[in-house]
């Protein structure tokens, strides 16, 4: 069946089967462009041509106690990324008015670490307030493990939306992660769910999952109610165990953000941190599947700060923004 065919049957109603997921996983590259058409009926659908930008602000830098593969702000990663305390409030506000004059629709506080404590999160929660009182900007924040209780407190202060990340399957997660569990992952996923705010839940591509498991990984993120779902592609960091790791083809990539478009077609997906290194000239491609881009800020990997907006610009796609 062709996939502008099944791409009707999800606009009429009918959800993916995990069937049909795998088998647009495992489609020959002769197949490509077809399975993007397909995925851009239901982007069109629902989101039409527009493209969000969103801004990712390092609040706290460094210094992660924990023990992610992928990741160079480890102190278990040999990186040179060094460990930086958290922002200031007007400093974290000053950065809010640079991602708006860049046309972002939404600001993202990102600290590096297991968790923030008492006196870190109420320097967050205030700039959210003068944020939210200054500027038309959507709040994201993503600092680690959450309960309830903090969540509730975020959201009071202005912020409209939680990062945290499912980031593979429990089997795959299980070798790049000891320092805590996949079931720690989804307490947190519960709590912002639970506390009312709008739940960003994505994960990484390239760090030893089959293809198999990056359809589990998206029917996953469907059984959670993902509002938002960032799609990182692995860049290998020096000084990370990932170092070595062969990097995802990128009609894979492609083929794997159209899968996501099926399972999700409702959800913003963004395409997220290695998207310059993976993709290249391919990336304009990627907006068949995706409908935003972070164009600043990755935690990981080098930025190129201006290339969301040279995408967007280029395909002519109106600014959209959200309350």
């Amino acid at each position: 069946m062709r996939y502008q065919e099944i791409a009707q049957q999800v606009l009429d109603g009918n959800s993916l089967t995990r069937e049909q997921a795998e088998s647009m996983m495992t489609s020959s590259d002769d197949d490509l462009l077809d399975l993007l058409a397909g995925a851009f009926a239901l982007r069109r659908r629902y989101f039409g041509r527009g493209v969000m930008l969103h801004v990712l602000r390092n609040a706290k830098t460094g210094q992660c106690s924990e023990d992610c593969a992928w990741c160079s702000q480890s102190i278990h990663a040999d990186s040179g990324v060094r460990g930086e305390p958290l922002l200031s409030v007007d400093e974290l506000v000053a950065a809010a008015h640079q991602a708006h004059r860049r046309q972002a629709v939404r600001y993202c506080m990102v600290t590096a670490g297991k968790s923030v404590d008492d006196k870190e999160l109420a320097t967050l929660c205030e700039a959210a307030r003068v944020i939210r009182a200054e500027l038309p900007i959507s709040i994201c924040t993503s600092l680690g493990e959450l309960t309830v209780e903090q969540a509730r407190r975020l959201k009071s202060a202005g912020v409209n939306r939680y990062n945290h990340n499912l980031e593979t399957v429990p089997r795959v997660f299980a070798t790049v992660c000891t320092t805590h569990t996949y079931a720690d992952r989804m307490a947190t996923v519960r709590a912002v769910k639970s506390a009312g705010l709008e739940l960003c839940c994505g994960g990484i591509l390239g760090i030893g999952e089959s293809v198999q498991e990056r359809v589990e990984l998206a029917f996953a993120l469907r059984e959670v109610d993902a509002d938002s779902i960032p799609v990182n592609l692995l860049k290998a960091h020096t000084g990370t165990p990932l170092a070595d790791a062969k990097p995802i083809r990128p009609n894979d990539a492609l083929r794997a953000l159209a899968m996501f478009r099926f399972v999700h077609p409702r959800a913003e997906i963004r395409l997220a941190g290695g998207r310059e290194a993976i993709l290249g000239p391919l990336q304009a491609l990627s907006l068949y599947a995706v409908n935003s881009f972070f164009t600043e800020g990755y935690l990981a990997v080098e930025d190129s700060p201006d290339g969301g907006v040279l995408i967007r610009e280029r395909l002519g796609a109106a600014r959209e923004v959200d309350d």
